[in-house]
């Protein structure tokens, strides 16, 4: 990623000091000799390098740390002035994670600090940098991104001493080793397992079985046939007039009784919930979810709306004919 415009303001350099600087870093005058500022600030870059070994513990593997330092004229080239003597050190040697940020007394502007990510392990930095972001969220700017290094200005950084916990926090989740998918956790089942453990449990029907049991007067329960679509599916497809739009995420507190967001049908456990979503997948993991309120009735359509549209039965093209349960409507019943 290419660094973005919004930069720090520049450190003068050594050269515009009256004494002219030599390449070794020392200005000389007449025969006597003198250390710079960008000598001095180099050693302190190497200080504060020093002392981030020191304090690194070992986690996953790599060392990691946290450190904060007073501010700098120019902070980024402070911090990759750090990285690169952290970087000399571990050549060739255990992989590394290291953040170091700035106070809050920072030149770049009031109330924010500059931070660099760097490491040995690219995977590792970038990890790091985008889980930074989300743990100070809006507070982050990205600056500048290399891959093994990487510096972000983030407001308020140091204000509380829960910002150092956080930062230890991302770079401890982002030293863990990435697992292999096909070797999942004690206990893990895969989609297509939760999926045909839930279709063990239910008495799935096509839609004409569908569309008989709801026109037809030879069911003794009450029967709703419930479409769990998304909008744009509706929107895109169509739907079926008579049928209720929950929402998936608002399904159980819809129908169970107990609930006191419950629709007013959803009065009885043997009320017959038949669910519909596009293809029949999603609707026979929410019909299990069902069971599990004690709906035992609860079930799905094989297909989905797919397959009753295939079939020819009747539909309704504008989702506005659709009756459809919004919890506002819900509490002034």
């Amino acid at each position: 990623m290419s660094r973005q415009s919004s930069r720090l303001s520049s450190l003068p350099s050594s050269s515009s000091s009256p004494a002219a600087s030599s390449q070794d870093g020392f200005a000389r005058t007449g025969g006597s000799t003198m250390r710079t500022l960008a000598d001095v600030r180099n050693q302190v870059a190497q200080s504060i390098a020093m002392r981030t070994l020191r304090k690194a513990q070992v986690v996953n593997g790599t060392k990691v740390a946290v450190v904060f330092t007073l501010s700098k004229n120019d902070d980024e080239q402070f911090l990759r002035n750090v990285a690169s003597h952290i970087k000399l050190s571990f050549m060739l040697r255990q992989d590394y994670l290291f953040a170091i940020a700035t106070t809050r007394a920072s030149a770049i502007s009031n109330n924010a600090a500059a931070v660099i990510i760097c490491g040995s392990v690219r995977r590792m930095v970038q990890q790091a940098a985008m889980l930074t972001s989300a743990k100070f969220t809006n507070r982050v700017i990205e600056v500048y991104n290399e891959g093994t290094r990487w510096i972000g200005i983030v407001s308020e950084l140091g204000s509380s001493l829960g910002d150092d916990a956080a930062l230890w926090d991302v770079l401890k989740k982002s030293t863990q080793t990435l697992q292999d998918p096909a070797r999942p956790p004690a206990g893990a089942r895969s989609a297509a397992h939760m999926l045909a453990d839930a279709r063990a449990r239910l008495e799935r029907i096509t839609p004409p079985q569908a569309y008989d049991e709801l026109s037809g007067p030879a069911t003794v329960m009450p029967t709703v046939l419930v479409d769990i679509r998304p909008d744009r599916y509706r929107a895109r497809y169509g739907g079926i007039s008579g049928a209720l739009v929950v929402e998936r995420a608002e399904l159980e507190w819809a129908f169970d009784p107990q609930s006191d967001r419950r629709l007013e049908v959803a009065s009885r456990y043997d009320l017959r919930v038949i669910l519909l979503d596009q293809d029949g997948t999603a609707s026979s993991l929410a019909a299990a979810a069902l069971q599990d309120l004690g709906l035992l009735h609860a079930t799905d359509v094989i297909g989905g709306f797919a397959a009753w549209i295939e079939c020819g039965l009747p539909k309704a093209v504008q989702p506005s004919t659709f009756t459809r349960w919004e919890e506002d409507d819900d509490e002034s019943m």
